[in-house]
């Protein structure tokens, strides 16, 4: 539903609310008055844009789980979860994941009565009443000293982008409206362009489209053919990898000693990057079999080979998301605005500067590197990217129309994750 509809629905203290925030000036006893003052406002696009403009980058996070989530109705747990997270130096692991716990219920209650409003409330005298505008006050907002999640919840409740649902079965939910996400994005966009550096097409640049798939076929076809042996701590031998990669179109080393891998797969530890995610792939979906010190195909894998099927990238995409969402809680919606914003070339220093403040430090990982490396790289071994290098600007990258045709495509749920073992993945650092 959009914004007019759930005013529609809203309670007269909610629209109260809603209308003081945008500073309308209405009859404040007159439902229809203030639903009609409120979408005046907040379909003038410049209104809009400024209300953008004062909002803090916790407030962006947060916008931005909600923008790219194709559902329009979350519990209270989910957005208290989403509102934590925005807030990293804030961010606790106790509301994340479990059910319903007695502390998330009375906040549900608390968050309920003030977006509805006192139940007992004395109807006001009516009038019209002028409204004054409202200063933002996002850097006062941030230097509060008890700051809440709760509390971020409460706020966006009277900004018009939280409503309780009107329906038996969605009264303990809370709804955003379509178009107002729309829009969030629309305008956010257009601000992050206005900061990136757009190029002509550089002389050479590096396209993997569909060479992955053709080297889990190549994997899978070099099990079939030799005894691959596994160490004690089940890995392949250096050899065995050298032998492999070979036969790869795009070459790797074995890793090498020294330095952290962990958070990015089952067997990032012990493997390069892109094979990590071509054994893990393989692994999870059952074409392999590891036991008794040996590496071989599985009777899946043997008839995906007799049956001369070959990998969808789409799939490894979808995998690939639910694999690194254990390090990068937020990775669809980053993959989101790089399809959106790399739509031509554009330069990866600028792009950085525009996402990194979206992208949470993980270990040893800052956000730059995240982006970089996690992200950027890992979409080009998928071929849902470029990487080209340009004599002034440096790295520069853009989205391959397959990239936006499966990235638009493919959508997994936050609670869809790749469940690692505890030596793979660490808790998250806080």
């Amino acid at each position: 539903m959009n914004l007019a509809d759930m005013l529609s629905y809203a309670d007269i203290h909610q629209l109260n609310r809603i209308a003081d925030h945008y500073a309308c000036d209405c009859n404040t006893n007159s439902k229809r008055e203030l639903i009609q003052s409120i979408l005046n406002a907040l379909n003038r696009k410049d209104v809009f844009e400024r209300y953008i403009e004062t909002l803090s980058v916790e407030d962006i996070r947060f916008l931005n789980s909600l923008a790219f989530d194709p559902r329009d109705a979350f519990s209270l747990e989910e957005l208290l979860a989403r509102a934590q997270i925005s807030r990293y130096e804030a961010a606790k692991p106790s509301f994340l994941g479990g059910g319903p716990t007695e502390a998330a219920s009375e906040i549900l209650t608390t968050v309920t009565v003030d977006l509805r409003g006192q139940q007992d409330a004395k109807p006001a005298k009516k009038e019209t009443k002028k409204r004054e505008a409202k200063k933002a006050k996002p850097t006062a907002e941030a230097a509060e000293p008890r700051w809440s999640p709760r509390e971020m919840i409460v706020k966006f409740a009277h900004q018009g982008w939280l409503f309780n649902g009107y329906s038996h079965n969605t009264k303990y939910l809370f709804q955003v409206p379509a178009d107002l996400k729309r829009r969030f994005g629309d305008s956010l966009a257009r601000a992050y362009q206005r900061q990136l550096r757009v190029i002509d097409e550089p002389a050479a640049y590096r396209d993997e489209q569909r060479l992955l798939a053709d080297d889990i076929g190549a994997f899978l076809r070099f099990l079939r053919q030799h005894e691959v042996e596994l160490n004690a701590e089940g890995t392949m031998y250096k050899r065995s990898q050298q032998m492999l990669f070979e036969t790869f179109h795009v070459k790797e080393e074995p890793v090498g000693k020294g330095g952290w891998r962990f958070g990015y797969g089952r067997k990032i530890k012990d493997y390069p990057n892109r094979f990590s995610l071509i054994y893990d792939y393989c692994y999870y979906n059952g074409l392999i079999d590891e036991g008794e010190g040996r590496l071989v195909l599985s009777d899946k894998g043997e008839s995906f080979l007799a049956e001369g099927r070959t990998t969808d990238p789409g799939a490894v995409y979808q995998f690939w998301l639910k694999l690194y969402k254990n390090p990068i809680h937020n990775v669809q919606t980053l993959v989101h605005w790089i399809d959106r914003l790399a739509g031509r070339w554009v330069t990866l220093n600028t792009l950085s500067r525009v996402l990194t403040p979206l992208i949470k430090p993980y270990y040893y990982d800052t956000p730059e590197s995240i982006l970089t490396n996690r992200i950027v790289m890992m979409l080009m071994h998928q071929g849902l990217l470029r990487i080209g290098e340009h004599p002034e600007e440096g790295a520069v990258i853009e989205m391959t129309k397959l990239g936006s045709s499966i990235v638009r495509g493919v959508y997994v749920s936050e609670e869809e994750k790749i469940a690692l073992p505890e030596d793979a993945a660490p808790g998250m650092p806080t």
